[in-house]
């Protein structure tokens, strides 16, 4: 799912593109990616574009009148700047938004569709689209070990709840937990003020870098390749890969359609976290050291 850094540079890019600028037509290549009825999808059509805002991990396209269109990329959803008029080819292609200078277009792969976009109006109602997590640059430390320790939690699944943080996803917290040295698994009521201060500087260094990046980027041409695997990445998406401190494999942890990386030696002290199905496979053999695993890799 894109995240805070790609939503940033989705919205620098869109901005020299369509602020000021009419949209001229909507168009639906599948209703479902419409969640609102009132008003309706025509009320923004030869309306011109006022503002751009990210809502969480939203992009907000406001037009006259406080109407707003709001875009949910989800986890598959991408969009492109296309010619004007462009064709809503495939069946990926889900909505176009035409301007006198180009279409953007939203597409998602796979069959499940997920994205979606709302119509509404007001700041009000724009506003309950936001799931509530606290802006990252927007507070100091106690703001934010006041939001991610509300409950106890993994450090993991409270860097992605959206109710507490906001922008950032799996791919950034595997980053940001790595950058802190932090298991991904230390509860957040457990955690020293130390260890905070380390996250919080984390979380603002990694977002800014990545920021930064893409925003660099997207100044140049428009964001057209958006995934959650980066070359420059420490650890996530880098299974068995060396880790950049310290030479280690990188490790994982597999749950549904979702993968957790970490470096053993950086982050939890040597200890290799249990991979739940292979540890139900396991049971009393999964390794818990490297060299462990190691061992009954060799096997």
């Amino acid at each position: 799912m894109p995240e805070l850094p790609d939503i940033t540079a989705y919205i620098a890019a869109l901005e020299p593109r369509i602020l000021g600028q009419p949209l001229e037509h909507v168009r639906l290549a599948s209703v479902f990616v419409l969640r609102t009825v009132d008003p309706p999808v025509s009320a923004v059509e030869g309306k011109t574009v006022r503002a751009l805002r990210r809502i969480g991990k939203r992009i907000a396209i406001g037009v006259d009148d406080r109407v707003w269109l709001v875009i949910h990329l989800m986890i598959a959803g991408r969009l492109h700047w296309k010619a004007p008029g462009a064709k809503l080819a495939g069946k990926n292609s889900l909505l176009a938004l035409d301007f006198p200078n180009g279409s953007l277009v939203l597409t998602e792969a796979g069959s499940k569709r997920r994205a979606s976009l709302h119509v509404v109006r007001g700041d009000d109602a724009l506003d309950a689209l936001n799931p509530g997590g606290v802006e990252i640059f927007e507070t100091d430390i106690d703001g934010f070990r006041a939001a991610l320790s509300h409950e106890n939690r993994t450090l993991k699944r409270a860097l992605t709840d959206p109710r507490l943080i906001s922008g950032v996803g799996n791919a950034y917290s595997d980053e940001i937990l790595h950058a802190s040295q932090l298991s991904p698994i230390a509860q957040t009521h457990k955690l020293k003020p130390e260890e905070w201060a380390r996250l919080y500087e984390a979380t603002r260094a990694t977002m800014t870098l990545w920021m930064d990046r893409f925003v660099a980027e997207a100044k140049k041409t428009f964001p057209e390749k958006v995934t959650a695997f980066r070359p420059e990445m420490a650890v996530h998406g880098k299974f068995d890969q060396p880790c950049p401190r310290c030479g280690e494999k990188v490790q994982r942890i597999r749950y549904a359609d979702n993968e957790t990386n970490y470096c053993a030696t950086c982050q939890t002290g040597g200890k290799v976290l249990a991979d739940r199905s292979l540890s139900r496979l396991l049971g009393s053999d999964w390794p818990r050291t490297l060299d462990e695993l190691e061992a009954l890799k060799r096997k």
